[in-house]
Formats: structure tokens, C-alpha cells, sequence
């Protein structure tokens, strides 16, 4: 295929991937961040106790997260229509990407949250800051450069994530590679789209590697 329509046809799905990715973590990051905290605030060592909340909350999380994405698109077929208006289409994949990737945003935000200092969670507790205080004040500035790091990771899966969503109808990069180029014999798109997909890994990476060193003051 010629440079002038192979270009056109990559910033297509280029776009397309974009426009799955960037909402489908900003919806999990919304879902999963108060699910994450929550874990690490109602466990046994947490500002608001509440261990069986905690495991409940825990083993649903963890349920979730065990299930495949591939698995859990095609399981979701009848919500994603409801919620949707139909299950085959590259705004629906929304959708299921989201319920795939809150429960990991949920335990990386858990696993930041928890690296803060005990310290200084007490000490901001022994100034009469309230627990909302605490987590607004102190838990999240002193976690910021995990939980952008974590923010980058998350989006790179859910970008791996769109690939396989090509199995449902989803457009974008991988459904490109896939569709128009494996299946037909084009390997000219099929590496013009996965190379594309490599480069916005190593952006992502980068951008988000970058930022979370700038946001950490222990570096100087």
C-alpha cells in the first residue's frame, strides 16, 4: 500500500486508540482511586479500621481482576448493551475496558497509598487533622509520584487492552493490524499499526516516568 493512503488509515486508528484509552483510564482511575484508598483506610492498620469491609472489598476486587479481559468482554456483552445501546463498536469497548481495568487501578492505588510513612500519617493525626484531611493533605501529595507512575502503567494496559478488543468489533490500532492486515495478507499495515502501538507504549512510559520524577521531592 502506498505511503499517502497508509498514513491516513494509521492516524484513523491512531485516533480510534486514543479515543478508547485516554477516557477508559480516566473513568478507572475515578472508580479504582476511592476503591484503593478505601482498602488501605479500613484495613487492621488503617485511620478507619473496618477489617471485614476490608476483606469483602478485597476478594471482589481480586475476583475481578482474576478474570481475563477477553473473557470478561464477550461476559459482558448483554451489560455493555444495555449501558451502551449496543456491545460491538469502538465507543461500547469503552465500557468493558473500564470494568477490567478499575480493579487494577484500585490495588496499585492501594500499593502507593501504603508506601506513605507511617510517621507522617500520625503526625498530621496528632495535629487534629480529620481523616478526610489526612487523605487529601497527606496521603495523596506523599503518594503523587507513585500514583502518576501507576497512572502511566495503567494506560499502557489498557492499550494492550484495545488490541484484543478488535474481537469485539473495537477499532483503533489493533483491530487495524488485525483485521486489515494479518487477516488479508497486508503486512505492510499490519507492522505500520503495531509499531505505532510500540511507539505510544514507549511515550506513555516516558511521559509518565518523567513527570513522576518531577513530582517526587525525596529526588533532588
Amino acid at each position: 500500500m502506498s505511503w499517502d493512503k497508509l498514513i491516513p488509515l494509521i492516524l484513523d486508528g491512531l485516533l480510534d486508540t486514543l479515543y478508547m484509552t485516554i477516557p477508559s483510564t480516566a473513568l478507572s482511575y475515578l472508580i479504582g482511586m476511592p476503591l484503593g484508598i478505601l482498602l488501605v483506610i479500613s484495613s487492621k492498620e488503617g485511620i478507619r479500621p473496618m477489617p471485614v469491609f476490608q476483606s469483602i472489598l478485597g476478594m471482589t476486587i481480586n475476583f475481578l481482576r482474576s478474570i481475563p479481559f477477553i473473557i470478561l468482554l464477550v461476559l459482558l456483552f448483554p451489560v455493555t448493551r444495555a449501558v451502551m445501546g449496543k456491545a460491538i463498536g469502538t465507543i461500547p469497548i469503552i465500557f468493558p475496558l473500564v470494568i477490567s481495568a478499575f480493579p487494577y487501578v484500585a490495588r496499585m492505588v492501594e500499593g502507593a497509598i501504603r508506601e506513605v510513612d507511617l510517621g507522617v500519617i500520625e503526625a498530621a493525626q496528632s495535629m487534629g487533622s480529620t481523616d478526610w484531611q489526612v487523605i487529601r493533605k497527606v496521603m495523596i501529595p506523599e503518594a503523587l509520584p507513585s500514583l502518576l507512575n501507576g497512572a502511566a502503567i495503567c494506560m499502557v494496559t489498557i492499550l494492550g487492552y484495545t488490541a484484543m478488543a478488535s474481537a469485539a468489533g473495537g477499532g483503533g490500532l489493533g483491530a487495524l493490524a488485525i483485521t486489515k492486515g494479518l487477516n488479508v495478507g497486508k503486512f505492510d499495515i499490519m507492522y505500520s499499526a503495531s509499531l505505532t502501538l510500540v511507539a505510544m507504549v514507549q511515550v506513555m512510559t516516558l511521559l509518565g516516568n518523567q513527570i513522576s520524577r518531577k513530582t517526587d521531592h525525596r529526588i533532588k
